[in-house]
């Protein structure tokens, strides 16, 4: 288990998040009309992915114009951001949001879709794993993966970071039979009424729930999920109703379906369902799931998988939340560490981390199957991957 850890660790780990995904790396439903069952796009898309540039072959983000009816990335420019392992938009969406060595950088998205640098802010401790903004677009949460600290900054109304709200250091949990339980936060998000923050720690096994002050920033630890042991839970999402969220295990190759109500102390969780991450077949012993996606209808979720190399896909019941299995299927790359799932659903694209590649594929729902479209892209160790509809001047 130990190995499995260090070999996908979380310094940077993807999606995602996010970009408007309610969560990371997908449109808002608003961006797209229905027209006979099918998704009618309007405006233009583009597509940010962060990699690492420690090595001189990257400069951190890629910015590519989205062809969405053909499912492709094209290429158009390169922006320096120091080691950008984890990337969101703005629920508004005229904000990138980077990770870097230097804490968090913030640019603004040009009506051409490019990029125009804001500000940088510090965190005042190690690079960040994961970002995520509230649904107001007041703060920005910083998860850290290497020294199991939540760091919550304010939001300026130009977009550009401001200062720290709030922090926490989670504590571990000892040894239990010759393991180190350290804590590794992956994970953060605001819950959609507004009261509370969920903050995952796979390396605690445990999704610590924190009371949330909407004005101050600040947070009040008030319950726990206590998750099982070695299963490190990395990454959660909600359902834009709000009424469910999914918390994907890295190690135990599963995802929990979750009820959730609000609560005056507390939020009502209840455990729904359990489904594997990849699928029927059994998880071998180096597989490690790594991203979590929501169509943006709501109807499909969508979860890639290091080891195997594969992607699941599930439709999902908008009424009760459950989830039941389409396919899970190669990706053609090696460690796809984040899923971007294009406007129309009819396109998503693997980010494939250790082949230095995005590989890009139709979905065929109705037959459970993804067929390869284009040839891969190379980018350096890539990370994540956002896409988002260029907002209007």
């Amino acid at each position: 288990m130990a190995d499995l850890r260090r070999r996908f660790g979380l310094d940077g780990f993807a999606g995602q998040g996010g970009g408007l995904l309610r969560p990371e790396g997908l449109v808002e439903p608003a961006a797209a009309g229905m027209l006979g069952g099918e998704r009618i796009m309007t405006g233009k898309y583009m597509a940010y992915v962060g990699s690492y540039s420690y090595n001189g072959q990257a400069k951190g983000i890629t910015v590519y114009d989205v062809d969405v009816k053909n499912g492709y990335f094209k290429y158009r420019c390169e922006m320096e951001v120091d080691n950008a392992s984890y990337l969101t938009v703005s629920h508004d969406g005229r904000t990138l949001y980077s990770i870097a060595d230097e804490g968090v950088v913030s640019f603004r998205i040009l009506p051409n879709g490019g990029l125009a640098r804001l500000n940088r802010a510090s965190i005042k401790g190690m690079r960040g794993c994961h970002l995520a903004t509230d649904e107001e677009d007041k703060f920005i949460f910083v998860s850290g993966y290497h020294d199991g600290k939540e760091t919550t900054l304010r939001l300026n109304p130009d977009g550009s970071v401001g200062e720290i709200a709030d922090k926490v250091f989670h504590k571990g949990l000892g040894s239990v039979a010759e393991r180190n339980f350290r804590p590794h936060i992956s994970c953060t998000r605001r819950t959609p009424d507004g009261k509370f923050l969920m903050v995952a720690d796979l390396g605690i096994d445990q999704v610590k729930i924190y009371r949330f002050d909407g004005d101050k920033g600040t947070m009040t630890l008030v319950d726990a999920l206590r998750c099982e042991l070695e299963s490190a839970p990395r990454q959660f999402i909600f359902s834009q109703d709000g009424k469910y969220f999914y918390l994907m295990y890295q190690l135990k190759n599963t995802i929990d379906v979750f009820s959730y109500e609000t609560g005056e102390r507390v939020p009502v969780i209840e455990r729904v369902q359990t489904v594997s991450s990849t699928g029927d077949a059994p998880a071998g012993q180096l597989t490690a799931a790594c991203a979590i996606r929501m169509s943006p209808d709501d109807r499909y979720l969508y979860c890639s998988n290091a080891g195997d190399n594969s992607v699941s896909i599930y439709r999902r019941d908008l009424e009760t939340g459950l989830l039941t299995l389409i396919c899970c299927l190669p990706i053609s790359g090696d460690y796809p560490k984040d899923i971007a799932v294009f406007p129309d659903q009819k396109h998503l694209a693997s980010i494939n981390h250790a082949s230095g590649t995005i590989s890009f594929f139709s979905v065929d729902y109705e037959n459970g199957l993804l067929m390869m479209n284009h040839r891969s892209i190379e980018v350096n160790e890539p990370n994540c991957c956002v896409i988002t509809k260029i907002p209007k001047e």
